[in-house]
């Protein structure tokens, strides 16, 4: 079930601004929760034609209905020497989670490097204000990895019960999560960590964004504007877009 559809015109924008191409090859799934996935993968050359830094992601290729369809994914636990990686996907009603579901071991699919670009604070931060969701949780985990003795808060919200069991790298002795249910578009989200962020948020800490793109906007201007953090202690970047 490999995908050989070529890329459109968004893979032509990619070429022009560099994207470097690659195929991955699946080895393996294993189902996380009824609505989290995760897929494994041999690199097709990646990690030592890049490298790896945090919350490092690739955009893949998959064919809807003749169409090409990118999606862009974090890169779980990469192996440079092994040339492995994984994907975790949150699961729905859409062409990226239906391949997800169905692949099999020597399945292939396309992927474009390029985009991607993340460097962990210098100095490192006081704390840790993550706020994110399970499309962005590989990349909650990648950042918590990258900053293991950094404390941190993280606003997670939520969407289906079986949210509850997804796979977190927490320290309970210094991470601390805070869920929150997904109602209003997110309306919920924004006016929770609006309340609590700015009794924890001062210019030594860090603030990582990464929800729908309307949430991840509204909070990053609210972080920027109304708290006046520091912009090089702010990231911000919309993950997905609500319908």
């Amino acid at each position: 079930m490999g995908i050989a559809v070529g890329h459109g015109w968004q893979g032509a924008v990619l070429k022009l601004m560099r994207g470097k191409d690659f195929t991955f090859t699946v080895t393996g799934a294993e189902q996380v929760t009824e609505d989290y996935r995760r897929v494994h993968f041999t690199d097709g050359g990646l990690l030592a034609a890049a490298g790896v830094h945090p919350t490092m992601w690739v955009r893949i290729w998959f064919d809807n209905a003749g169409k090409p369809h990118q999606r862009a994914y974090t890169l779980v636990d990469p192996d440079v020497e092994a040339g492995t990686f994984s994907l975790e996907f949150a699961l729905h009603d859409g062409v990226a989670s239906h391949w997800a579901r169905r692949c099999a071991p020597g399945d292939t699919v396309d992927a474009t490097l390029q985009g991607t670009g993340f460097e962990a604070p210098d100095p490192a931060p006081a704390r840790l204000l993550v706020v994110g969701d399970p499309a962005s949780l590989p990349a909650v985990n990648s950042l918590l990895d990258a900053l293991p003795d950094v404390p941190a808060t993280i606003w997670f919200e939520t969407q289906n019960a079986s949210d509850e069991d997804l796979p977190f790298r927490l320290d309970p002795a210094r991470h601390e999560l805070r869920r929150v249910p997904r109602r209003d578009g997110g309306a919920d989200l924004v006016a929770r960590v609006k309340a609590e962020l700015p009794a924890l948020a001062d210019p030594a800490s860090y603030v990582w964004i990464a929800c729908d793109t309307a949430t991840t906007r509204t909070l990053a201007t609210y972080a920027r504007k109304e708290l006046a953090l520091p912009k090089e202690r702010v990231h911000a970047l919309g993950y997905w877009r609500a319908d």
